[in-house]
């Protein structure tokens, strides 16, 4: 499995607006941790990490093959107690105020996969609409009858998680607008 390309991040003005109510239930719906909890294969993480630190020749390299193995151990380390920090906040944590797995949750069988799985990648693409969950999700402006979001989006507009939105909340009027202009 190789590692996915970095994205290119896409920043993005959204609004839902309707009747209170309707907006409340929506904001329920939507607020989540902001995170997905994948299940990374560890062992092979930690494997990977200590091939690329031994991946230059002994004199230039700079750590040694020990130092490797144990650097490659912390990291593991670090990535399972983060994972594990991720799984506790999924259903516990609304600080994402536009959560796209709390809205569609990525499914198990897909979980395990890892997020650079080519299956996983599809079904984000194809359900989400972006490769990635959205980032620096901040509210800006909202009024009673309106929700407005900022947010950044990896490659591309979550379009099919507005969709299926607007399938989801029928009487909410939903907008999108990427913003081209440098810095969003």
């Amino acid at each position: 499995m190789t590692p996915a390309p970095d994205p290119d991040w896409l920043y993005h003005h959204f609004e839902a607006a309707g009747a209170e109510a309707e907006l409340a239930r929506f904001r329920a719906a939507a607020a989540g941790s902001g995170l997905v909890p994948w299940q990374l294969d560890l062992p092979r993480l930690q494997e990977d990490w200590l091939h690329l630190m031994l991946s230059a020749p002994p004199q230039t390299r700079g750590i040694s093959l020990e130092g490797a193995r144990i650097l490659a151990e912390q990291l593991r380390e670090a990535v399972a107690a983060q994972q594990e920090r991720a799984r506790s906040l999924i259903g516990q944590s609304t600080a994402c105020p536009l959560d796209l797995h709390a809205l569609f949750p990525v499914p198990p069988e897909i979980l395990a996969l890892g997020p650079d799985h080519p299956e996983a990648r599809s079904w984000l693409w194809r359900e989400w609409g972006t490769p990635r969950p959205l980032r620096h999700v901040r509210e800006a402006r909202s009024t009673g009858g309106a929700l407005r979001l900022r947010f950044w989006s990896a490659d591309w507009s979550p379009w099919q998680a507005l969709l299926r939105l607007r399938q989801r909340f029928p009487t909410l009027r939903f907008t999108l607008r990427p913003v081209y202009e440098e810095g969003g």
